[in-house]
């Protein structure tokens, strides 16, 4: 055991147990899911933050591999009110510093009243108070990461090969792993292209559908991702999840802001408009959608703040989901949208007609 200390944007620094040593910084945000921690910990989305479990107790079912969503752990550093000895070993393996030993209910309500802050952390016999302090004084705000889809997309173009007819192009602005399980499931061939991919690359593989995926930060610093939806919207039909639906809505007009908090967790309430069904969802996303603009319809909000959670144009064949349907960790209330996507595609007779790509 060591010593450990978390600075707070807000002034304070907090003392506990530090597990893994390291000296880290970045954006303190908090979950409330009580399952899950092996996905939540390698989602690409927790880029530059530190997680926060509010449930008190993680590694209660250990660490198994087949669980993860991507090949490492993502965020700076991890946070509980105890840690068990398997997952620590597993955070010091990949050198993540991680804390517990504190009272995470106060972190978790500072963070909802103030909003997500940035912190610095210093774990170790060397740690102190002023350590923390010189993370924190270094660390950025999560737009100011303008790189940050270079840290998380794929480093090259992959396929995963599906048994149907069907061909989805995946941007990888940090994809979960489930949502290409979801479609390759469903019989769909998925070639996943990085988040800065060319409209020649996408182009070269004469797709059905392009997807595009969740990440981390700012939907604003994606501007590759950006030119891609303006080069196929309306040619190709286009579906987004979480980072995805901003950066679709945003490429066609809409705005964007960051939120107070944001959704992490497993039991977001969304409601449908046209159904008035409400489905319990898993989200993580510190972004939204504030106005679609005029070429997209909000069908579903979120029931808490009535959030954008999800978007549609019939004319343009597009629709898109805040949330993340494909779960893991979550609820399966949602994994239809998948089949929606795949629809998307028309049919004639008994072969399949492919969208036109429009040419430069």
């Amino acid at each position: 055991m060591s010593d450990a200390y978390l600075a707070l944007e807000d002034g304070r620094v907090v003392e506990a147990r530090g597990r893994v040593p390291g000296r880290t910084r970045g954006e303190l945000v908090f979950t409330t899911a009580y399952t899950g921690y092996e996905e939540s910990l390698t989602d690409p989305s927790y880029e530059e933050q530190v997680l926060t479990f509010s449930y008190p107790l993680i590694g209660n079912y250990g660490v198994r591999a087949e669980r993860f969503e991507s090949d490492r752990i993502h965020p700076r550093a991890a946070v509980a009110r105890e840690f068990t000895e398997e997952v620590v070993e597993w955070l010091a393996e990949e050198d993540v510093p991680a804390v517990d030993h504190l009272d995470t209910r106060d972190l978790v309500t500072s963070i909802r009243e103030e909003g997500a802050m940035k912190v610095g952390i210093a774990v170790g016999d060397d740690a102190t108070p002023e350590a923390a302090k010189e993370e924190l004084a270094k660390c950025k705000g999560m737009s100011e990461h303008t790189e940050i889809g270079a840290q998380v997309t794929t480093p090259e173009p992959t396929t995963y090969e599906g048994d149907g007819d069907t061909t989805v192009t995946l941007i990888d602005c940090g994809a979960k792993q489930s949502i290409v399980d979801s479609l390759v499931q469903r019989g769909a061939t998925v070639h996943v292209l990085p988040y800065d991919a060319s409209p020649e690359d996408v182009k070269a593989l004469d797709t059905d559908i392009l997807f595009i995926s969740n990440g981390p930060g700012d939907p604003e610093n994606y501007e590759p991702t950006h030119e891609l939806v303006d080069a196929f919207t309306g040619d190709v039909p286009m579906a987004g999840i979480c980072l995805g639906q901003q950066i679709i809505a945003s490429a066609l007009g809409g705005t964007t802001e960051k939120m107070a908090f944001g959704h992490r967790g497993v039991n977001q309430p969304v409601r449908d408009i046209e159904t008035g069904r409400v489905v319990m969802t898993t989200q993580n996303h510190g972004y939204t959608v504030a106005d679609p603009g005029e070429h997209l319809t909000v069908t579903q909000l979120n029931v808490n703040d009535d959030t954008a959670e999800g978007l549609a144009s019939d004319e343009l064949n597009v629709i898109t989901r805040q949330y993340h349907p494909e779960a893991h960790p979550g609820p399966n209330d949602t994994l239809d949208f998948f089949d929606d996507v795949l629809a998307m595609v028309e049919s004639e007779g008994n072969g399949r007609k492919r969208p036109v790509v429009a040419s430069d």
